[in-house]
């Protein structure tokens, strides 16, 4: 069986990526209500706002997990509330895991970690994680600044592991699921393209930036500080990149980004896939379309392991 099918409780193994403001109870909830796994955020540092918003998901039955940031969180009254929550699966990010893994499993939690290297991935595995989250530079948001493709990093990392895998970075439908599957994951995790659906509750202007941006609509921002980011390219991004470092306040008009419109307010962060994703649909539909497109790939693929041919 899948593992991450086994561990998170929901039909596919196609998880919903924790952006900050962003995932909460109306996407998150579509997300699972599709078969997906939906998380709620909680890197907005919104500790009551986001304690609330999985006390909501906890009511409506459905799968779901929780993400902690560990360098975002204030104080250890995030990861308390989870601990007592009932939540089944958690994502840890942002840090090193290695005090956080010991109170969340005793509460009964499976912890996966994001990882954007094998050593990273490698130091999780000893501290006893359950799983990783793999995420290669293609994709949208905080970045390590060393890029590594989802492609080579989640090979590499397997060679070194049999833990289960998330591919994270780079993957919008079936064609990218069923590379990450060939590679060794055992389940995808879709940031910018979940934030691109209907029920996404960002602006239309942010939606619409996503789908009419190409392969090359996004840069690396900020590599030589912290925190380094992907996003769509615009005037501001553009101003930023030529600079080569962001100022402190840069992101400090997210919101307004997010929910007003203004798309020159701050970064719009967002994977290489905005350069994929073509339309806005529901999460329905996405989670549909991604594995019929995966298992139809998998079975011509099967075809010719069968018939040991490349006909």
């Amino acid at each position: 069986m899948n593992r991450v099918i086994a561990h998170t409780g929901a039909k596919y193994p196609i998880i919903q990526a924790p952006m900050g403001w962003i995932a909460r109870t109306p996407l998150a909830s579509a997300v699972s209500r599709a078969g997906g796994l939906g998380i709620i955020e909680t890197s907005s540092g919104e500790t009551q706002n986001c304690q609330a918003e999985i006390t909501a998901m906890s009511a409506l039955g459905l799968p779901f997990g929780v993400n902690l940031p560990i360098r975002f969180l204030k104080d250890d009254a995030m990861l308390r509330f989870v601990c007592g929550s009932g939540v089944k699966f958690v994502t840890t990010s942002a840090g090193s895991p290695a005090k956080f893994i010991a109170p969340l499993k005793d509460a009964g939690i499976v912890v996966y970690h994001a990882v954007p290297t094998v050593d990273a991935a490698m130091k999780c595995v000893d501290a006893g994680i359950d799983g990783l989250v793999v995420e290669g530079a293609e994709g949208g948001g905080f970045k390590n600044p060393e890029e590594v493709s989802t492609l080579v990093l989640l090979q590499a990392i397997r060679a070194r592991t049999n833990v289960p895998l998330v591919a994270a970075g780079g993957i919008c439908d079936g064609r990218g699921m069923a590379a990450a599957f060939a590679l060794g994951a055992e389940a995808i995790q879709m940031g910018t393209r979940f934030v691109s659906c209907t029920e996404s509750p960002v602006h239309a202007n942010y939606k619409n930036a996503i789908v009419q941006a190409r392969e090359t609509g996004t840069l690396v921002l900020n590599k030589k500080s912290t925190p380094c980011i992907r996003s769509l390219k615009s005037a501001r991004t553009q101003a930023i990149y030529e600079a080569g470092l962001m100022a402190p306040d840069a992101l400090s008009g997210i919101l307004q980004l997010y929910f007003g419109g203004d798309m020159e307010a701050a970064p719009a962060l967002a994977g290489q896939t905005a350069g994929l994703i073509d339309e806005i649909k529901s999460a329905q539909q996405i989670i549909d379309d991604t594995v019929a497109e995966f298992f139809a790939i998998t079975a011509r693929l099967g075809h010719l392991a069968q018939s040991s041919s490349f006909g």
